[in-house]
């Protein structure tokens, strides 16, 4: 997983490859786009996700340029197609949802499972947070995502417990404990109940 071992320079070319491939992926029927050999599936999520990233950390690594025209060409983009672009993240938030219910089903079924699958999980909610903000507030469909949102946010929270950041240091700037509260936490390995006794 990428963010446990974090490369800036990798992280710019997947995302400059997510945009060059956002054209004829966002009005075309498959969710998760193939991008070539070595590189993450193609979703738009994912792309929002790589962008906040690049540009918080941009300056530090001397391409502020370089992230600006990338932003400024999926702006384009996003722009020319923003009914398909929309109907596309909606449909990775539903993805994206049924698979962390499937992944709570698996935590109750086999905790320690759950506990040692817990990261594409954190990276499963970290993009459905950039979904939610890449939506127009007014959308009727932005506030069944948000109720949907609250009801996954009620089943995580029963079963992760405080813990250090999950992934690299240098993504924690990025990523405020305030908002991104389920990057500093985790599901407790089952043994860690008994040690607390």
């Amino acid at each position: 997983m990428s963010e446990q071992g974090y490369s800036f320079e990798r992280e710019l070319k997947e995302a400059q490859a997510m945009v060059e491939g956002l054209v004829p992926y966002v009005y075309e029927d498959e969710l998760y786009g193939k991008l070539g050999m070595n590189m993450p599936r193609l979703t738009i999520g994912g792309l929002l996700m790589r962008l906040r990233r690049l540009r918080a950390l941009a300056g530090q690594m001397n391409a502020v340029d370089q992230v600006a025209q990338l932003d400024t060409r999926h702006a384009s983009l996003r722009q020319e197609w923003a009914l398909a672009y929309s109907k596309k993240l909606l449909r990775e938030a539903e993805s994206r949802m049924r698979d962390m219910q499937t992944y709570f089903v698996e935590c109750r079924d086999d905790p320690k499972l759950g506990a040692n699958a817990y990261l594409p999980e954190a990276q499963r909610r970290t993009i459905l947070h950039e979904i939610a903000a890449a939506l127009s507030p007014s959308d009727v469909e932005q506030s069944k995502l948000d109720s949907k949102l609250r009801r996954v946010d009620s089943d995580l929270r029963r079963i992760v417990r405080p813990s250090e950041f999950v992934w690299a240091d240098v993504l924690k700037p990025v990523y405020p404990a305030e908002t991104f509260w389920w990057l500093y936490q985790r599901p407790p390995q089952p043994n860690d109940n008994r040690d607390a006794r």
